[in-house]
């Protein structure tokens, strides 16, 4: 098997344009492949806003509960502002899209820095999140985080390389666990509450000890709970026909679906009493007052896990298409538009895997280490969009475009709070990266795209091509080093092209005589049509003769110089490595020089070893 049977045997047989389709997701499998970020984020959001709460005491908790409805208020808008921009941007690219054709190229460099940010910080805190509550339920695997938070990576990872269809129905069953599990479990909650009225005696809110910025700041924390509402939007072409009706529609589903668990956790948070635990997180101990810590206990942290750690694909159905978006528009290397063979961003997936496997790494799988870096990069995308769809309805103005600017505008100023809120608060425990992380990558964005302009430029794209000469035949440079037949293979290439073929070696001192004589005997004897030269050389180097020896052909007349490289190409997986690499350092090497041409001659080996 060679490397590419085997890398068709791991990720799938090629698909044809035609078999597009088949790799297009519906709306059950799009809440699977592109909102289980969303979803899951229930782990963490509620238990964000007490770990901020808790710090005015327990009597502060139960502002958990207004503090959600506000949440859930601004998730209402998200949703209804990005079901505008999927109508309105049906080819993808969410608040880049959006921010470019509304906010300029500035703000459109802004809203993707931030997108690719929160991209790979989805990654890391859904995988981190994930492990989590599997620790919290099996304690004795803390010790190995790291460890299983990039195993779980490297499946999700396989999962996407193989196809986004093919993910989104491999997760489609552990997400739906997920939902009717949980639903479930706030269901048994309020089953258990309301047949104990005593629960609901709240104790005091401590109101002179919180004040409105430790309530900004939990709310901001709590935002958290909002990360992913984008995806969706983002990836309006991933789904079938009618694309925009079928995004719109899981986009409503999974507005309504995280709304209701937001409210019903937040809920039994606050009249069950709990509080953050730093070795059980506080879903895990609502699931322990609401079904005990029996099976079902087990059962739903299982698919809690599963989901969490499986939300990461929200991202790996995102920034491909983001990346491949900005690729497009010369912002990143054009590599990132390229699909693989399965259909899908390869370069984008497997970019998005590295970075976020070094920041579980270097985090070392701690969820709420990463959360105040996630939210700024989230929160800056979505006030982007938001303030961008204000402008886009008052530069068309159609039916009822007022209310639908002033819903954006609130958005965009409840989202900006937000973000600011978490730049200044969380500064100093890891925001401060951000903040440095999205200045250079839109200076990268600027960069490459300047790079692009000049090379458009330099090479006459969008002009008439100029004349095509007819140029003099060229002299033809065949280095070897020995009498093969991939050397006569080369010959017979150069001689081809041209009348003028110069066949080339290299002999290290002190037997360069010996071997010199010997090898002009046999050249003799064979008489190839083409001049023999022999070079010496006192160093164990063929790369530098052969350079100056080029050099002074270019010096000595006006004929274009054409060398052609023969090689001998393997067929079996691994055997390159049992040959010499002269000819892949000879071709770097003459790659550097713009007044050669440089060819490979293969000679493909069939052996039976």
């Amino acid at each position: 098997m060679d490397g590419l049977d085997l890398w068709h045997w791991l990720f799938g047989r090629p698909l044809k344009f035609s078999q597009a389709q088949q790799e297009e997701i519906t709306t059950s499998e799009g809440l699977a492949a592109l909102s289980l970020d969303a979803l899951s984020s229930v782990a963490y959001g509620p238990e964000a806003i007490a770990s901020v709460l808790i710090v005015a005491g327990a009597g502060a908790l139960p502002l958990m509960m207004p503090i959600t409805w506000a949440i859930v208020g601004l998730l209402a808008i998200l949703v209804f502002s990005y079901s505008q921009v999927i109508e309105a941007y049906p080819n993808g690219g969410g608040a880049f899209v959006v921010s470019r054709d509304n906010l300029g190229i500035g703000a459109s460099r802004l809203a993707a820095a931030a997108l690719v940010v929160d991209y790979v910080l989805t990654v890391a805190v859904s995988i981190a999140a994930g492990i989590a509550a599997l620790t919290s339920a099996f304690p004795s695997l803390l010790p190995y985080t790291v460890p299983l938070c990039l195993a779980l990576l490297a499946l999700i990872t396989y999962l996407n390389l193989r196809g986004v269809g093919e993910s989104a129905r491999a997760f489609l069953l552990p997400a739906l666990i997920f939902i009717v599990g949980l639903g479930g479990v706030i269901a048994s909650g309020m089953i258990h509450l309301a047949a104990q009225p005593a629960l609901f005696a709240k104790p005091p809110v401590a109101a002179q000890s919180v004040g409105t910025l430790l309530i900004l700041r939990a709310f901001a924390a709590g935002c958290s709970a909002l990360t992913g509402v984008e995806a969706i939007a983002n990836g309006v072409p991933l789904f079938r026909p009618p694309r925009q009706l079928r995004a719109k529609r899981t986009e409503w589903l999974l507005g309504f679906i995280l709304g209701g668990m937001l409210l019903g956790l937040s809920f039994l948070m606050v009249h069950f009493h709990l509080r953050p635990q730093p070795n059980e997180t506080m879903l895990s101990q609502v699931m322990g007052q609401a079904v005990g810590k029996g099976w079902i206990y087990y059962t739903v942290s299982l698919s809690v896990t599963a989901v969490l750690g499986l939300a990461a694909n929200t991202s790996f159905g995102g920034l491909p298409l983001l990346a491949s978006v900005l690729a497009r528009h010369h912002e990143l290397p054009h590599l990132f538009a390229i699909r693989g063979d399965r259909l899908v961003y390869d370069y984008g997936i497997l970019w998005l895997a590295v970075s976020s496997g070094l920041l579980l790494v270097v985090s070392r799988g701690d969820t709420f280490a990463m959360i105040p870096l996630y939210a700024i990069g989230v929160f800056t995308g979505f006030t982007l969009s938001q303030a961008g769809m204000v402008m886009h309805w008052r530069r068309l103005r159609p039916p009822g475009w007022t209310w639908k600017a002033a819903i954006n505008g609130l958005g965009a100023l409840l989202t900006g709070v937000a973000t600011l809120v978490f730049v200044f608060s969380k500064f100093t425990e890891g925001a401060w990266l951000v903040a440095v992380t999205i200045p250079a990558l839109i200076f990268l964005f600027y960069r490459i795209r300047r790079y692009y302009t000049k090379v458009g430029q330099i090479l006459g794209v969008g002009e008439t091509p100029p004349p095509v000469a007819i140029p003099s035949p060229p002299r033809v440079i065949v280095p070897f080093s020995g009498l093969t037949r991939v050397t006569a293979r080369a010959l017979e290439q150069g001689l081809a092209m041209s009348p003028d073929v110069v066949a080339v070696t290299v002999l290290f001192e002190p037997e360069a005589d010996e071997v010199g004589a010997e090898l002009q005997r046999q050249w003799a004897e064979w008489s190839p049509p083409a001049r023999l030269v022999i070079l010496r050389s006192q160093y164990h180097s063929v790369v530098r003769p052969i350079l100056r020896f080029v050099e002074s052909l270019e010096h000595l007349s006006s004929q274009r110089v054409v060398v052609l490289i023969p090689e001998v190409i393997p067929t079996r997986f691994g055997q390159s490595w049992l040959h010499n690499q002269i000819a892949m350092n000879l071709l770097t090497a003459l790659r550097q020089r713009a007044d050669v041409v440089v060819g490979i001659v293969p000679m493909h080996l069939e052996t039976d070893e």
